[in-house]
C-alpha cells in the first residue's frame, strides 16, 4: 500500500532532493549580499541554467558559510543549505540576518515552529531587525492570525520601504476582500522595489490576484510576469490561492494546471492541485499530483497526511444512489462514502436526510442540483481534518466543497453533543448556496443561510446560540454586514468565528422574517450576477449596508435586549441552582432553576436549567412535572441522549409510544450507532405496527455486532413475521437457535410458523 511505500522511500527521497530545482524564494531584505544578488537577477529573469552556474560557483568558491548556505538554497539543496547555516552559526553567532534566513529556510520546509524560534533569537540580538519581524508576520499571516499586523507595523516603523511588509499587507487585504487597501499596499511595494532594484514578480502575482477578485481573468500582470520569466508558475498559483479561500475550487484547478504546466517542479502547486482535485472528487488525478508533490517536497505534512488518507479510501466503498435506480432519491442522487464498519447502519439514515435536504432546499432556493452529491463520513476525526486541511487538529465538524460534503461520523466525536444530523443539514445547505451562485456567494451569507436552515428546517428544532455569542452580543461585538466576512477569515478576538457564524444566521433569519424567503433567493441571484454585499443588499432589500445594520441592531435589541440586561442574573441563578443540587437541596435548586428558565427560556445547552428542574422534581416525587419538563427540553432542541432515553421510557410507560418513537428518532441524530436506542425504537415501532421501520432498526442492531446476537436475530424474525415473510422469519430464527439452542421464544415462534 502507498503508506508503506511512502515511509520506506522517505529517506531516499530526502537524500535525492539535493540538486532539484525549487520555487523562487524572494529575499527582499536590503542587506542581502551583492554576490547573491547577481545570481538572483538571473534566476528572477528566467535564466535558470546561468543562475544555477552562478549559485554553484558561490557554493564552491565562497569562504563565507552564510553565502554557501544561500547558494545551496538557490540550487534547491535544502539539506546542504541547512548544514551550511548550522556551520555559519558557530562562526557568526551574533548575526541576526543569519538566524532570520535560516528561519526562512525552515518555513519553506514546513517547520514553522522552528522558524519562529530563530526569528525570535534574531530579535534578541537586534530587537528592531525588520526581516525577523516580517518572518514572524509571515508565519502568522499564513495561519490567518491577525497579530501579523502588529509585527508588520513594527517593521515599517524601522523602515517604511520594506517591500515584504507591503506585500504581506496586500495579501492579507486581498484575503479579506479589501481591494482598495491591497492596491495601495501593492503600489507602495512597486515603488519600493523599483527604488531598491528588487524583483517585481511577486508583486505582479498579487496584482493579477486583485484583478481576478474583480472578475478580470486575463490580467495584464500575468503577461508582464511571463514576459520577464516564462517559467514563473506562481503567476497562476498565487491567484489560485484566492480562488481557493473563496471556495471557487474549479477555477483554482484550472490555474494550478497552468502553474505546473509552465513550472513542472513547483511542488506547492502540485500539492494544491492534488488537494483541490480531491475537493471535486477527481480522486485518481489528485493522487497523481500529490505523489508528484511528495517526490519533490517530502517535508510537507499535508501532502504526506493526504496520501496516507487516500491509502485508506479502500475502507470507504462508494454507495451510489441515483433516481433511475431508486424512485425516492431526490435530485441527481448521491454517492455515499461511508466506512465499511459503519455503512450498513448509517446508510439508510444518511440517505433519508440527504433526500429530505435536497427536496427542501431545492424548493426554498429555487435551484436544482446538476450533479450527484458526494457525502463522506469519517470515523476518525483526524482523517476528516486531513481531508479538510491536510493537518490533524482542526476544530470543524463538517465542510462543503460544492457537490462534495465531508464530515465527522458520529463515532468520530467523543461527546454526546455532536448532532450529526444537524451538521449534515448545515452542509447540504452549503451545496445549494455554493452551486446556485457558481461559488460567488460570500462566506458570511453561505454560512448564515446554513445556520438559519438549521434553526428553521433542520432535524434539531429551535434556535441554539452559545453563551459566548450572547456575551459578545451584549458587548456590541457584532460586525457591520459589509465587513462580516472578515470575522470568518481573520478574527481579532477569541471565538470570533463562532460569533460570526451566529450573527450571520441571525441576519438571514431577520431577512427571512422581515422581507420573506424571496429576499434570500434574490440575494443569491445578485451574488450570482457578481454583486458584492452592498450591491446584493441594495438589489434584494433596497437598503444601504448602513441602513440595514441599523435595522438589524434594532431587531437584536428588541429580541435579546431584556435577556442581555439580565444575563448576569441568569448566570447567577444557574450557579445557585447547581450549588443547591450539590447539597441535595432540591427545593432550593428548583426555585433557582425555574427563575433561570424564566429569564432565558430557550437555553438548552450545557449546564441548562431544564435537566436540573427534571431531576429536582424526580427527587421530590413529582414524576409528572419531571416528564413535562423533559418534554419541553426536547421540544426546544435539547439533545442530551440520557435525557432523551429517559423521556422515551417515561412516555412509553404512559402508553404514549408514538411520542416515545419521535424522541428516540431524535436521539439517533446524536447516537446512530447506539444498540440500545435501536432496540428500544424497533420494539416501539413493532408495537405500533410500523413493521418496515422496525425492521430497519433491527437490521441496524445486527449490523452493530451486538453481544446478544441471538436476540438480534430473534427481533428480526419478529419483524419479518409481521411483514408476512415466512422464509426470512425462519432464516433468522434458525440463526438465533444456532447461537442459543435453548432460546425458548425463538423455539416457540419457529413451531408457530412450522404449523
Amino acid at each position: 500500500m502507498r503508506r508503506a511505500r511512502a515511509s520506506s522511500a522517505l529517506f531516499a527521497l530526502i537524500a535525492a532532493w539535493a540538486g532539484q530545482a525549487s520555487a523562487l524564494v524572494f529575499d527582499y531584505a536590503t542587506d542581502r549580499p551583492e554576490s547573491l544578488k547577481e545570481c538572483d537577477a538571473l534566476a528572477f529573469g528566467g535564466d535558470v541554467l546561468p543562475a544555477g552556474d552562478c549559485y554553484a560557483a558561490l557554493r564552491i568558491d565562497s569562504d563565507d558559510p552564510r553565502i554557501r548556505a544561500e547558494a545551496a538554497w538557490g540550487l534547491g539543496d535544502v539539506r546542504g543549505a541547512n548544514t551550511q547555516f548550522q556551520a555559519a552559526i558557530e562562526t557568526y553567532p551574533e548575526d541576526p540576518r543569519l538566524r532570520t534566513r535560516w528561519g526562512e529556510l525552515f518555513v519553506t520546509t514546513h517547520q514553522d515552529d522552528e522558524a519562529v524560534k530563530l526569528f525570535q533569537e534574531a530579535l534578541t540580538i537586534d530587537e528592531g531587525y525588520a526581516p525577523a519581524l516580517l518572518g514572524l508576520a509571515g508565519v502568522a499571516a499564513g495561519r490567518f492570525e491577525d497579530r501579523a499586523r502588529g509585527w508588520i507595523e513594527q517593521a515599517l516603523a524601522v523602515d517604511d520601504d520594506q517591500v515584504r511588509a507591503h506585500l504581506l499587507l496586500a495579501r492579507m487585504s486581498l484575503e479579506t476582500g479589501d481591494l482598495e487597501a491591497a492596491d495601495e499596499s501593492l503600489d507602495r511595494a512597486t515603488r519600493a522595489a523599483a527604488a531598491q532594484d528588487l524583483p517585481a514578480l511577486e508583486i505582479y502575482a498579487l496584482k493579477a490576484s486583485a484583478d481576478l477578485l474583480r472578475g478580470v481573468t486575463d490580467s495584464e500582470w500575468t503577461a508582464a510576469a511571463l514576459e520577464q520569466h516564462s517559467g514563473f508558475g506562481d503567476i497562476y498559483a498565487v491567484p489560485a490561492h484566492f480562488y481557493i479561500i473563496t471556495r471557487r475550487y474549479r477555477e483554482a484547478i484550472e490555474l494550478l494546471f497552468e502553474a505546473v504546466r509552465i513550472e513542472p517542479d513547483l511542488w506547492s502547486a502540485h500539492a494544491e492541485l492534488g488537494v483541490n482535485l480531491l475537493r471535486v472528487n477527481r480522486v485518481a488525478e489528485a493522487q497523481a499530483h500529490l505523489a508528484t508533490a511528495y517526490r519533490g517536497d517530502p517535508f510537507s505534512r499535508p501532502v504526506v497526511n493526504t496520501l496516507r488518507l487516500l491509502d485508506d479510501f479502500d475502507n470507504f466503498p462508494d454507495i451510489v444512489k441515483r433516481p433511475g435506480l431508486q424512485d425516492d432519491i431526490a435530485g441527481e442522487g448521491m454517492i455515499l462514502r461511508l466506512h465499511r464498519d459503519e455503512a450498513d447502519v448509517l446508510e439508510p439514515y444518511v440517505t433519508e436526510l440527504v433526500n429530505d435536504s435536497i427536496r427542501t432546499f431545492g424548493e426554498r432556493y429555487q435551484f436544482e442540483l446538476a450533479e450527484p452529491v458526494v457525502v463522506e463520513f469519517y470515523p476518525n476525526h483526524d482523517d476528516f481534518a486531513v481531508r479538510t486541511s491536510g493537518l490533524p487538529g482542526i476544530g470543524l465538524l463538517g465542510v462543503t466543497f460544492g457537490y462534495l460534503v465531508a464530515m465527522d461520523s458520529p463515532s468520530g466525536r467523543d461527546d454526546n453533543d455532536f448532532h450529526w444530523g444537524t451538521t449534515l443539514w448545515h452542509e447540504m445547505a452549503h451545496v445549494f448556496t455554493l452551486e446556485a451562485t457558481n461559488h460567488l456567494v460570500p462566506r458570511w451569507f453561505s454560512e448564515g443561510i446554513s445556520v438559519y436552515e438549521e434553526w428553521a428546517t433542520g432535524p434539531l428544532t429551535g434556535r441554539h446560540i452559545p453563551l459566548n455569542v450572547l456575551q459578545a452580543m451584549g458587548e456590541d461585538k457584532f460586525l457591520g454586514i459589509a465587513d462580516l466576512d472578515s470575522g470568518f477569515i481573520r478574527p481579532t478576538y477569541e471565538n470570533q468565528v463562532i460569533v460570526s457564524y451566529m450573527q450571520a444566521g441571525l441576519i438571514c433569519q431577520f431577512i427571512g422574517e422581515r422581507w420573506g424567503q424571496d429576499a434570500l433567493v434574490a440575494m443569491l441571484a445578485a451574488y450570482t450576477d457578481g454583486a458584492d454585499t452592498p450591491g446584493a443588499i441594495d438589489a434584494a432589500l433596497g437598503l444601504t449596508p448602513e441602513a440595514f445594520d441599523g435595522a438589524f441592531n434594532d431587531h437584536i435589541s428588541g429580541e435579546f435586549g431584556w435577556m442581555l440586561d439580565n444575563f448576569e442574573n441568569w448566570q447567577g441563578r444557574l450557579r445557585s441552582a447547581y450549588e443547591s443540587a450539590d447539597r441535595s437541596d432540591w427545593a432550593g435548586a428548583l426555585s433557582s432553576a425555574n427563575q433561570a428558565i424564566e429569564l432565558v427560556p430557550d437555553y438548552v445547552g450545557d449546564g441548562n436549567a431544564y435537566l436540573l428542574v427534571a431531576k429536582a422534581h424526580d427527587e421530590l416525587d413529582d414524576a409528572d412535572v419531571a416528564l413535562a419538563t423533559l418534554e419541553t427540553y426536547a421540544a426546544l432542541g435539547g439533545h442530551d441522549v440520557g435525557a432523551l432515553r429517559s423521556l422515551a421510557s417515561r412516555l412509553a410507560e404512559q402508553g404514549r409510544r408514538t411520542d416515545a418513537i419521535a424522541v428516540l428518532e431524535d436521539a439517533l441524530g446524536v447516537v446512530p450507532l447506539d444498540i440500545d436506542v435501536h432496540e428500544d425504537l424497533g420494539d416501539f415501532l413493532l408495537a405500533e405496527s410500523r413493521n418496515e421501520a422496525a425492521l430497519r432498526e433491527f437490521q441496524a442492531v445486527l449490523a452493530l455486532d451486538p453481544i446478544d446476537e441471538a436476540g438480534a436475530h430473534y427481533r428480526l424474525a419478529t419483524a419479518y413475521r409481521e411483514l408476512d415473510d415466512a422464509a426470512k422469519t425462519r432464516e433468522h430464527l434458525l440463526y438465533a437457535l444456532e447461537i442459543a439452542p435453548h432460546f425458548r421464544e425463538a423455539q416457540q415462534l419457529l413451531l408457530e410458523i412450522a404449523r
